[in-house]
């Protein structure tokens, strides 16, 4: 009786333990980096809310995968815009056996994390990241949704020649992978024209994503007397930038990238900063046909988390949702299964439709033009 007892137990426990392994098979884990601390957390935690809107909605809806019933989970995790802390969390995701990731937020983070991701055979989509060395590594399992640098800097640079007429143009970046890369296809573009349009680079300086002292740069700038700055960097340190430019009489225009195309900068700036005096361009956009999809996200967000989005949750919230259908589309969560699927997806997001080329950048890359006004940004055009 006593060892029958002892059986019937074993028999519960292993029954228990069973459904538990069904259970555990039956969740879809998808990591999700971004940097939600540290000077652009608020960036960070914007692109870590649009994945997690998209989570909700998939598992609200229900999700079937080869005739199977899943809930998904996002393991959300910060790399602080550190490669070092972007790679330990890769491999953290890695261990975790996450069956894909969207993320990195930052080149230069996103770059190294890369690496482990395609050792593992994990696919990654990129919702923010611009440097195009990103994609030209080989992996095949590195995406992303958004124009890259060479598109930017080139687009930039012809609407501040073309549009701006802007002749003398002083360039700052702030080493960091993506404000390096984007200042660099920014001056390329720039010298491209320059024969036909008189437009030259008449200063370039550096600083750091973490300095907040710009005055000696700024003096040597304010020599080669430049009508527009173009700085490659994020909003933490364009705000202060553009402060410190009135303080020493540099009322010139200023343009950048999506790093600075934040509702973040005329806060930073306080009144540093003149109504349409910035330029900036989000690295995406959507023709007017596409808008009122991308006005419903927003209004949304609003909804959920009580402010307004600030720059890529929408994009982060199509790269989750995008992924997740190419599941579906092959019928199984395995990477190896749903990777060539992903390759070749075209899925219609509130962001456009999401396609990718051979090296997996975006197909079709929009970018959307802004400015500021009454301390809010405007739209100005989408263009290519």
């Amino acid at each position: 009786m006593q060892f029958s007892s002892r059986l019937v137990l074993r028999a519960a426990v292993l029954a228990s333990l069973s459904g538990g392994a069904a259970q555990a098979q039956d969740v879809i884990r998808i990591g999700h980096v971004a940097a939600t601390s540290g000077a652009i957390a608020h960036l960070g935690k914007d692109n870590e809310n649009g994945a997690r809107m998209a989570v909700d909605e998939l598992n609200a809806k229900g999700v079937t995968i080869g005739g199977k019933r899943y809930r998904v989970e996002m393991l959300a995790e910060d790399d602080a815009s550190d490669p070092k802390q972007g790679t330990a969390v890769a491999q953290k995701l890695v261990d975790a056996k996450v069956r894909g990731v969207i993320g990195h937020q930052n080149s230069g983070t996103t770059i190294p994390a890369s690496k482990i991701y395609y050792d593992a055979g994990i696919p990654q989509i990129s919702p923010a990241a611009s440097n195009p060395k990103y994609t030209r590594q080989g992996f095949n399992t590195a995406f992303r949704n958004i124009a890259n640098d060479e598109q930017l800097g080139a687009a930039l640079a012809r609407y501040a020649v073309q549009d701006m007429k802007a002749r003398q143009i002083a360039v700052i970046d702030d080493r960091t992978a993506y404000g390096k890369g984007l200042a660099d296809e920014f001056v390329k573009n720039v010298k491209k024209s320059g024969a036909a349009s008189g437009a030259r680079i008449v200063a370039q300086q550096f600083t750091t994503d973490k300095a907040t002292d710009f005055n000696a740069i700024l003096t040597s700038i304010k020599s080669a007397k430049p009508d527009l700055v173009f700085f490659g960097g994020m909003d933490a340190v364009a705000g202060p930038m553009l402060r410190q430019m009135k303080q020493l009489g540099i009322p010139v225009r200023f343009m950048g990238g999506d790093g600075m195309c934040s509702d973040s900068v005329p806060r930073l700036a306080g009144d540093g900063m003149a109504d349409g005096q910035v330029i900036c361009a989000e690295a995406g956009g959507v023709e007017p046909q596409q808008q009122k999809g991308l006005d419903d996200f927003r209004a949304a967000y609003r909804r959920r988390f009580g402010i307004d989005v600030m720059t890529y949750a929408p994009y982060t919230y199509d790269a989750m949702l995008a992924m997740v259908a190419a599941m579906q589309q092959a019928g199984s969560p395995d990477p190896a299964v749903y990777l060539p699927v992903l390759a070749k997806i075209s899925y219609k997001g509130v962001t456009g439709t999401i396609a990718f080329d051979a090296r997996g950048d975006v197909k079709d890359g929009k970018l959307t033009l802004y400015t500021f006004k009454g301390g809010k940004r405007q739209r100005v055009a989408v263009i290519k």
